[in-house]
């Protein structure tokens, strides 16, 4: 079996493409620039805004898995651009090419009438692939850690210099945060046939957190305290508008703060992680347990 992996050498594409190589799957990792270092596959120049890079990639394949995304909006790559055309090429692409399976990674709280763009661009996507008439699979992960993610890793980098770290609002929305190697395995048993096709399944872990209480699990797997500072969500909201502005117009690229990212924070991020579990037989590990896993001082021996 070979698999079209778009998104392949981003944070949970290499996850993945690492799964598929141990189990023996051939794996093409479609992105726009060349990797630095190993890949576990082999590399196809294209992005899912070019349709004639994507039929090319997809030839020879036996499935898709379309993980490509964006949290924040760049020059020319918006979340309807990516999110609800990129998606519509790689289903395009995939009819063409005669590969029927189709695995998509969507996101925890898409739903039709979200308070994000974010979450609304997600659900056309899946509405386009739940129309598509391929063998289909969607999976809805909550925060996604591990070691050089976005998100648990920006908060510890911050606290090593910084004797405070940034909440915006109360801090009391809830994330139920999963590991970016249970994530990629569900994927990976994903292509066996008929296990889990034409289902909409979330993956999450089992620990319900506000942000607050992720921040104290990063504290202790760090041996470590911070002070907390609330930022008001209209100071919040300014310096995003701000953002939203600068990085675009100066630096060519993504803010590091939007408003769709306070408006998610404004809402629980929760979901059910049993039906996955039970599907795929495995038990996601507690946060806490997980993050010690590449934080803590033992990290390089287990991680």
């Amino acid at each position: 079996m070979k698999v079209l992996v778009t998104g392949g050498t981003g944070f949970v594409g290499r996850e993945v493409c690492r799964q598929l190589a141990g189990k023996g799957i051939q794996c093409r990792c479609l992105s726009r620039r060349q990797p630095a270092g190993t890949l576990d596959g082999e590399w196809a120049g294209g992005s899912v805004l070019d349709a004639d890079s994507l039929s090319k990639a997809m030839i020879g394949c036996d499935a898709v898995i379309h993980l490509v995304g964006i949290i924040a909006e760049s020059p020319g790559q918006t979340y309807e651009g990516v999110h609800i055309g990129g998606t519509s090429n790689a289903v395009a692409a995939a009819q063409r090419a005669g590969v029927d399976r189709f695995l998509h990674m969507s996101a925890l709280g898409t739903r039709p009438a979200a308070v994000s763009r974010y979450h609304r661009s997600k659900w056309e996507a899946e509405e386009r692939v739940r129309a598509s008439g391929l063998h289909w699979t969607i999976f809805r992960p909550s925060l996604v850690y591990g070691a050089g993610d976005a998100f648990v890793n920006l908060f510890a980098r911050i606290g090593r210099w910084s004797p405070v770290l940034p909440v915006i609002g109360d801090g009391l929305g809830l994330l139920q945060p999963i590991g970016v190697d249970e994530v990629a395995r569900c994927f990976v048993r994903a292509l066996l046939p008929g296990l889990s096709e034409g289902r909409t399944l979330d993956l999450c872990g089992p620990d319900r957190l506000t942000l607050l209480q992720v921040l104290d699990e990063i504290d202790a797997a760090l041996g470590r305290r911070r002070l907390r500072l609330n930022v008001p969500r209209p100071v919040a909201w300014g310096q995003a508008r701000f953002l939203e502005w600068l990085y675009p117009a100066v630096f060519r690229q993504a803010p590091p703060l939007n408003r769709d990212q306070i408006l998610m924070l404004g809402e629980d991020n929760v979901g059910d992680p049993g039906p996955a579990e039970i599907l795929f037989g495995f038990r996601a590990r507690h946060f806490g347990e997980g993050i010690r896993r590449f934080l803590g001082p033992r990290a390089d021996r287990v991680s």
